[in-house]
């Protein structure tokens, strides 16, 4: 009897939550893609900034390490 209650709440709590997300509309689906595409470019120029820096920085040392040979 316990488990029969245990499984019908799970279930119940499992259309609940399945039935209550909000759907989108085709404009609210190509925004959303296009600020997760704005986002991973972003997120590509900072790292292509970031190797940029580190390779102006070894550059510098090696620059360095030759003045001092």
């Amino acid at each position: 009897m316990k488990t029969t209650f245990l499984t019908l709440a799970l279930l119940f709590s499992l259309t609940v939550f399945t039935s209550c997300r909000e759907e989108k509309t085709a404009d609210e689906k190509v925004e959303a893609a296009i600020n997760d595409i704005g986002e991973d470019l972003e997120n590509a120029s900072d790292d292509v900034q970031d190797a940029v820096e580190d390779v102006n920085d070894e550059i510098e040392d090696a620059a360095e390490d030759m003045k001092e040979d």
